[in-house]
């Protein structure tokens, strides 16, 4: 679930000579703003880390492996770097992260994530399950329960879960890991519901109307109850879990 990374410097450009892409940094993106970052001494963690410290950013760099966060913060020379080693399944952990992030926390990337070894259901054992849970749920569900209420009093922030194409379909990894992806998916499109009031999205949004919606399916049938739920929350899901911006509160999945 990791890839190697060069050493990046402030001003390093990323780039793919076998597609032509390349990275653009942004200079001051991120300036005055402190974002979590989970899984970060490797892999994506570690991309995302330096992308936001290059673009101006405190990074509370989060990861199981002392050794590797050394080498990161070696690499990265940046004194925005705060680096946390602490494990999201435990809640001692989740208060490490707190404290080093401080008062506010402007994002959260949940990268941190652990495979399975393509068991089926037949053949999965209970400690395999419960550890990929663990970390792909619980500690994702954790994290954002800490950070929104920093969020919500400073009326804006960003949350971004990392899923997989996992979530999308069965046929990718076993039967847990596919499950826990599945579950983020719903963790973040339950979050981008619950949150959308505090999005700064004019009333005529989509987003409001269904929530005004779903006010209004008490007093539907219940037969025709259960149908017109699941719809709606899934349409609303669809539309605010793409709704990342600027000073509002938004929840996002990416993969």
């Amino acid at each position: 679930m990791s890839e190697d990374l060069r050493p990046l410097t402030a001003n390093s450009p990323v780039g793919d000579q076998a597609t032509g892409w390349q990275e653009r940094v942004v200079p001051g993106r991120f300036d005055g703003r402190t974002v979590i970052v989970t899984g970060a001494a490797s892999g994506i963690g570690r991309a995302t880390a330096s992308r936001v410290l290059r673009e101006g950013g405190r990074v509370v760099a989060v990861d199981v492996s002392h050794e590797r966060l050394d080498i990161f913060a070696a690499d990265a020379g940046s004194a925005d770097l705060v680096t946390v080693v602490a494990d999201i399944t435990d809640a001692a952990g989740i208060d490490r992260i707190m404290t080093a992030a401080g008062p506010r926390v402007d994002g959260l990337a949940n990268v941190a994530g652990i495979a399975d070894d393509f068991s089926a259901a037949h053949e999965v054992t209970d400690e395999v399950w419960q550890r990929v849970f663990a970390v792909n749920v619980d500690g994702t569900f954790r994290l954002i329960r800490a950070v929104v209420p920093s969020m919500l009093e400073a009326g804006g922030g960003s949350i971004v879960n990392v899923a997989s194409e996992a979530a999308l379909r069965g046929s990718a990894a076993g039967i847990a890991y596919t499950a826990s992806k599945h579950a983020v998916v719903g963790i973040t499109r339950s979050c981008a519901f619950m949150y959308a009031p505090h999005q700064g999205l004019p009333r005529s949004h989509p987003a409001h109307r269904h929530r005004a919606a779903a006010r209004r399916v008490d007093h539907v049938p219940a037969r025709r109850r259960r149908g017109q739920h699941q719809r709606r929350r899934i349409a609303v899901g669809r539309r605010l879990v793409r709704s990342v911006g600027r000073g509002r509160l938004a929840v996002s999945a990416a993969g």
